[in-house]
């Protein structure tokens, strides 16, 4: 696995050759895919720029509005085999995206398929230029509060959607969302590197049960230790995971910080966890 900034997910709102840079300087191995620099300016110097600051492409978001209404989401899906393959060109191999774990429209198993007819063909446009699509499941009970209908919310859950969608689907596993939906080690320990296509890890406030946490308030990795991410990242390492891990903290501290400073805090936040977990 190796670590990879995620500039918005922490406040930063630079170019790409600049995030690129300041990825660089904070230690990062690679950066997440900033799909509009890389469609303005086309995979060969989106290229330079990764590699004159020696960066490896991370994950990148699915440009599709799967849960849109029917003409953005096609919109979205006759445009991916272009970008896929812009993409595929700059090295990348994983795009991720969430699932909301309720609806206010559809019940469980008429969503389930819903999203199985979504997501499937956004599955088969990625495989073919060798792209896997990690599904990430929302833990938290606060966010299911005041919904007529819950949803997938754990990873066996998602697994289950996973597996009906496609062969290259996967899970994108948070540490965040691990902890809130009650998730055990053990569940880790049945997970192969098959199954995981993305990693995120962040902390939780301190003194909050686990039932009472919010999705948008979270902590750098390891700052609190609420939330067991040497633990998580030990099963992970053991399963033999091979992608980018990205902190994804919605801390107003963080993102209040300059930029470099906000990049360089990240980066020594996961590299702390890292040597905790010995890897």
């Amino acid at each position: 696995m190796f670590t990879s900034l995620g500039p918005g997910a922490v406040g930063i709102d630079r170019p790409f050759p600049e995030a690129a840079e300041l990825a660089a300087e904070a230690g990062f191995d690679g950066i997440s895919v900033d799909l509009g620099h890389l469609r303005e300016h086309g995979p060969g110097a989106y290229r330079a720029v990764l590699d004159e600051h020696d960066l490896r492409t991370g994950s990148m978001g699915v440009p599709v509005d799967v849960t849109g209404d029917e003409t953005d989401y096609e919109e979205g899906l006759d445009a991916l085999p272009d970008v896929a393959e812009d993409a595929a060109a700059v090295g990348v191999d994983r795009a991720s995206t969430y699932v909301l774990s309720f609806s206010d429209e559809r019940p469980f198993e008429e969503n389930f398929e819903f999203h199985r007819e979504r997501l499937a063909p956004v599955a088969d446009v990625l495989d073919d230029h060798g792209i896997r699509l990690g599904l990430e499941f929302l833990g938290p009970e606060t966010m299911r509060e005041g919904h007529e209908y819950d949803f997938v919310h754990t990873s066996t859950g998602m697994f289950d959607l996973c597996e009906n969608v496609g062969d290259n689907v996967g899970l994108l596993l948070d540490c965040w969302h691990w902890y809130t939906a009650g998730e055990s080690v053990e569940r880790l320990e049945s997970l192969t590197n098959d199954d995981i296509v993305d990693v995120h890890v962040n902390d939780a406030p301190a003194g909050v049960p686990r039932e009472e946490q919010v999705d948008s308030e979270r902590r750098l990795p390891g700052e609190t230790g609420v939330i067991d991410v040497e633990t998580f990242l030990g099963h992970v390492d053991a399963v033999g995971y091979d992608g980018p891990v990205m902190a994804e903290p919605f801390s107003d501290d963080v993102e209040a910080m300059a930029d470099a400073d906000a990049a360089r805090e990240t980066a020594a936040a996961i590299e702390t966890v890292f040597e905790h977990a010995g890897l």
